[in-house]
């Protein structure tokens, strides 16, 4: 009997006590003298039957409880799985009454609408999420337009390309590229050099070596498709400087293979001095004509960030002469600086030596910088260039003082 009474206390120990804990049932509740009580004879003679039987009320009723909650949770999940299976039924049908409802939905969007509070709040939920997916669709379709179209011009652009790369424009260009060659390739032997001093280097910055380099490539490109091309050469110019590099970037493979000529000694190595002219606009000589004899010097530098005067300190120095395009002779210059680009200077030497015509030369010289060619004599048109310098200057606000001083003096 002993033996039935802890086979009933451990089973007690093991299945109730711990699903009580669980639900926030006290160990009090369940006193095992009392529940489990035995007779004194039970104790003392095991001969004897139980006085009492085992109440085991409480224990039937836990077990009951906790059977319950377990169907309860088993249930409740079918129970949601149900009102989502409902709730798209409602969607559906809302969908074929022609209300305002999303073609898909996911579940989470479903349990929101699942919680609105009234129909109405409902009704504005599914509509939201109608217009955000009109507005998704809408702006799938423009994308598709937009890569559609592009599409197209592409197509329609390497169709131009197949034509103009037909059979004649191929010969044509290719033709034309070895009369230029030609051209480039007798000007070395028989043309008139023109040099450009690529000693300018330390005096500016990256940014305007490049700008440099760019307006050489444009110089060496029009001088290449010129009627009578100069011989150009590329003097002081160092292996692995700056210059080089940007040459490098601009021509790639085709820089070993241009039709000039280029060396790091200095053009009075090369040339007798008496033949060089220094083109500098510091100079006080102004260029009346250009000679075919002369070999032209040009500083291959950007004159916005450079000194005045640099260029003409470097041909003083080499006991060159000197020489400035003139440029107040021809035209009514207004406002900028007299600087020009050099591949400007390219157009303008280049048009001289085939013209000798000024006007026609200078009209490379951009036309924001002045107002008009000269058609007086330069005399006559003195007195207003001075009227414009002292305006600009303010003299004449102080002459006007001045007056002003002598008509009315002071006490």
């Amino acid at each position: 009997m002993q033996s039935a009474n802890m086979l009933l206390r451990k089973i007690v120990r093991n299945s109730v006590l711990p699903f009580a804990a669980q639900h926030g049932m006290k160990k009090d509740s369940f006193q095992l003298s009392r529940t489990l009580s035995l007779s004194l004879c039970l104790k003392l003679d095991k001969s004897c039957e139980p006085s009492e039987k085992l109440d085991l009320d409480e224990w039937k009723k836990v077990m009951k409880s906790g059977l319950q909650e377990e169907v309860s949770e088993t249930v409740s999940e079918p129970k949601e799985l149900s009102s989502l299976a409902a709730a798209r039924e409602t969607l559906e049908m809302w969908r074929l009454a022609g209300r305002a409802v999303p073609e898909k939905i996911s579940e989470e969007q479903l349990k929101t609408f699942m919680e609105c509070p009234s129909k109405s709040a409902k009704k504005k939920y599914l509509k939201y999420l109608h217009i955000k997916e009109l507005y998704k669709k809408n702006e799938k379709r423009k994308m598709d337009e937009k890569r559609e179209r592009r599409l197209e011009a592409q197509d329609e652009a390497s169709k131009t390309d197949e034509t103009k790369k037909s059979s004649f424009v191929c010969l044509w260009s290719s033709t034309m590229d070895k009369a230029y060659n030609w051209r480039a390739a007798q000007s070395m032997i028989f043309g008139q050099p023109l040099v450009f001093d690529m000693s300018y280097e330390k005096e500016m910055s990256v940014r305007e070596v490049a700008n440099t380099v760019r307006q050489l490539v444009l110089s060496e490109s029009c001088n290449r498709r010129s009627v009578d091309p100069f011989h150009i050469h590329f003097c002081n110019f160092k292996d692995d400087s700056l210059y080089q590099r940007e040459f490098i970037k601009h021509y790639r493979e085709a820089w070993d293979k241009l039709l000039i000529t280029v060396t790091d000694q200095c053009y009075t190595e090369i040339f007798p001095k008496d033949k060089l002219i220094y083109l500098t606009a510091d100079s006080p000589k102004v260029m009346k004509t250009f000679d075919h004899d002369k070999i032209y010097i040009v500083g291959s530098m950007v004159d916005k960030s450079i000194k005045t005067g640099v260029s003409l300190a470097r041909a003083k120095r080499l006991g060159l002469e000197t020489a400035a395009l003139p440029l107040e002779k021809y035209l009514l210059w207004s406002t900028g600086a007299k600087n020009l680009t050099l591949d400007q200077m390219m157009h303008i030497l280049l048009t001289l030596k085939d013209t000798a015509d000024w006007k026609k030369a200078l009209e490379f010289v951009p036309k924001r910088k002045y107002c008009g060619f000269v058609n007086k004599p330069v005399k006559d048109l003195k007195k207003t260039l001075d009227l414009i310098n002292t305006l600009k200057l303010g003299k004449a606000r102080e002459e006007v003082e001045k007056k002003l001083a002598r008509n009315y003096p002071k006490k």
